[in-house]
């Protein structure tokens, strides 16, 4: 399944220059990194002037940068990124999925992956939830056929959340257990928690009232 979506954080790769320049247009060149030892990414630039390289000496996701083409009306640049860095494709990639394409918004990247299944999306999801990574799914389809959900199916560890947040009075009034201590039981952060408890009822609404 292809997955489309936004993410934002304040360590995510360019970000400080994405934000500096929201003229600019950034898009990661696909495939072009081979060796994951060298820890090397190509990036395309365009709508910027020469300008953009003071922002990236003082971008803290980048520790080396070198011009390696220049295209007239856009720029191909080669960056080595810090370690505190948070990136996206390799928690794609150990889900077993692939990075497709990733070019900038306003504040941070619109992302296509393709992923084996709702399952690794929902992984990721949580992935991202874990390192308090905005992700805000736009879109995702099968082959060719386009759907309109917009949560991915209930998982296993959504319905577990959902499950003992109902055993221990999570959705009583008053509630008979924070999501602190629920989180605690389920060997998970609360932002975690919150996030598993969120999705799996909002799919659980769709696939349930929505459709009446």
């Amino acid at each position: 399944m292809i997955a489309i979506f936004d993410i934002a954080h304040p360590d995510l790769a360019l970000t400080p220059t994405i934000r500096d320049r929201p003229d600019a247009s950034i898009e990661v060149v696909p495939h072009s990194t081979t060796d994951p030892e060298t820890g090397l990414f190509f990036y395309l630039v365009e709508g910027a002037d020469e300008a953009v390289e003071d922002v990236l000496e003082q971008d803290h996701t980048v520790t080396d940068w070198m011009l390696a083409d220049d295209l007239g009306s856009a720029r191909i640049y080669r960056l080595q990124h810090s370690e505190e860095t948070v990136l996206i494709s390799p928690l794609t990639t150990e889900l077993g999925g692939l990075l497709l394409n990733a070019e900038t918004t306003g504040r941070g990247w619109t992302t296509r992956v393709q992923l084996p299944d709702r399952e690794a999306l929902a992984d990721l999801w949580d992935c991202c939830e874990t390192r308090d990574i905005s992700f805000e799914l736009r879109r995702m389809f099968r082959r060719d056929e386009w759907t309109g959900e917009t949560f991915p199916e209930v998982t296993d560890k959504q319905r577990a959340a959902l499950v003992s947040a109902h055993e221990e009075g999570y959705f009583e009034e008053p509630r008979e257990i924070s999501l602190e201590e629920l989180a605690e039981q389920l060997g998970i952060s609360s932002t975690a928690a919150g996030g598993r408890i969120r999705r799996g009822t909002g799919q659980l609404v769709a696939s349930t009232l929505r459709e009446e």
